[in-house]
C-alpha cells in the first residue's frame, strides 16, 4: 500500500470527541469559577482548566480569559458556549430519559434549603427516601442565603415564598403560614395582648434585617362579607425587645424561655403550639408581608426535569403535604 496516499485525518473528524470538553466550557461559562464547575462535574479544578485548554488547542484560539481574580470568556468561547449548549442540553437529557427508562433511578441531587426548615422537616425525611432509592445521593446546603441555583450548581432548592420565580419549575410542597406566639408564663406575667398596637409595649424576638424591626398585621374577616373593593384593615407595629436572631430556632427556644412574642414560620412552632408550650397570639390577626405563605422545591429551568428531582419532589410532598 502506498503510505503516501494517505491524508492525514482532518481536525473535524475529532469533533465528536470534544463533549466532555464543551461541557467543561459550559459548566465555567454559567457557574463563573472553575472550582465551581469542578464541583459541578465531579472533576478536580486542573481535569476542568486541562479540557478547556484541549478544547483551545483544537479550536486554535482563546475561549477563556483567566486572571487571578475573575474568569471571563472571550468572544469566541461566548459565542460557542451559545451555539453548543442546547445541543448538549439535547444530548444529556436524552441520555438521562434514556437511562432512567433502563433502572433504578441513580446519581447525585445537589439540594439547598433555609437552615431550620432544612434541620426540622428537610433532612428527617431523607432516611425513608434513601430506603426506597438507594441508588441517589443528595449534598444538603443549609443557608438562609438565597443562592443562584444555576450558578452554584443546585438540581433543587427549598423555598419559603409567595412568589417563585417564573424563571425557574416550581413545585408547591405545602401551604404555611405566619404564627404569633409566646409561653404562657410570659402571657401570665405581662398579659395577653388584645391589638397588634399592644405590640409596642411587650418584650418581643424580631427577626434581624436590615433596618428597623416592624410588623404587619390585617384583621382576620368573613372574605364573603366584605365588599370586593375593601382592602383589608392593616396596621404597622413597631417592635423591640431583648433579642433580635436570624434563625427561627433562635427565636423560638427564646419565646418558650418567656423572653417575648415572637412571630415565626408555623413549621418551626407548630408542634409547640400544639402541645400547649407556645401560646398563639392575637388569633383574629393575620400577620403580612414577613414569611411566604408556601413552601416550594424550585428546579432551574429545562425542557426535562431529570427523574431524581422528581422523585424528590413527589417525597418530600407526602412527608409535608398536610402542612405543619
Amino acid at each position: 500500500m502506498d503510505t503516501d496516499s494517505i491524508s492525514p485525518p482532518r481536525a473535524e473528524a475529532r469533533d465528536e470527541l470534544l463533549w466532555p470538553q464543551l461541557q467543561a466550557l459550559i459548566a465555567v461559562a454559567r457557574l463563573g469559577s472553575f472550582t465551581k464547575a469542578a464541583q459541578r462535574l465531579g472533576l478536580s479544578k486542573a481535569a476542568v482548566s486541562q479540557r478547556i485548554s484541549d478544547l483551545e488547542r483544537h479550536l486554535d484560539q482563546q475561549l477563556v480569559q483567566r486572571t487571578t481574580r475573575s474568569v471571563r470568556l472571550s468572544e469566541a468561547g461566548l459565542r460557542l458556549v451559545e451555539q453548543a449548549e442546547p445541543g448538549l442540553a439535547l444530548l444529556t437529557r436524552s441520555l438521562s430519559e434514556a437511562r432512567e427508562a433502563a433502572g433504578a433511578p441513580r446519581g447525585l441531587l445537589r439540594v439547598t434549603a433555609p437552615v431550620a426548615l432544612g434541620r426540622q422537616h428537610v433532612a428527617p425525611a431523607l432516611p425513608a427516601f434513601f430506603e426506597r432509592y438507594p441508588e441517589l445521593r443528595i449534598e444538603l446546603d443549609l443557608s438562609d442565603r438565597l443562592v443562584p441555583l444555576a450558578q452554584e450548581g443546585f438540581d433543587l432548592a427549598i423555598r419559603h415564598t409567595s412568589a417563585p420565580p417564573e424563571t425557574h419549575v416550581a413545585f408547591k410542597l405545602c401551604g404555611s403560614r405566619a404564627l404569633l406566639t409566646a409561653s404562657p408564663a410570659y402571657l401570665d406575667r405581662a398579659g395577653m395582648p388584645q391589638h397588634p398596637a399592644e405590640l409596642a409595649r411587650h418584650r418581643c424576638l424580631p427577626y434581624l434585617r436590615p433596618g428597623p424591626a416592624q410588623w404587619f398585621f390585617e384583621r382576620r374577616a368573613d372574605e364573603s362579607a366584605r365588599p370586593a373593593a375593601q382592602e383589608p384593615q392593616r396596621i404597622r407595629v413597631p417592635v423591640q425587645g431583648l433579642l433580635r436572631a436570624s434563625n427561627s430556632e433562635v427565636l423560638r427556644d427564646g419565646a418558650l424561655s418567656g423572653l417575648g412574642v415572637a412571630l415565626l414560620p408555623d413549621f418551626s412552632v407548630g408542634d409547640a403550639v400544639r402541645e400547649g408550650r407556645l401560646v398563639e397570639v392575637l388569633p383574629g390577626w393575620r400577620a403580612v408581608g414577613f414569611f411566604g405563605d408556601a413552601i416550594y422545591a424550585i428546579h432551574p429551568w429545562s425542557g426535562h426535569t431529570p427523574q431524581g428531582v422528581r422523585l424528590l419532589v413527589d417525597h418530600l410532598k407526602g412527608a409535608m403535604g398536610g402542612g405543619f
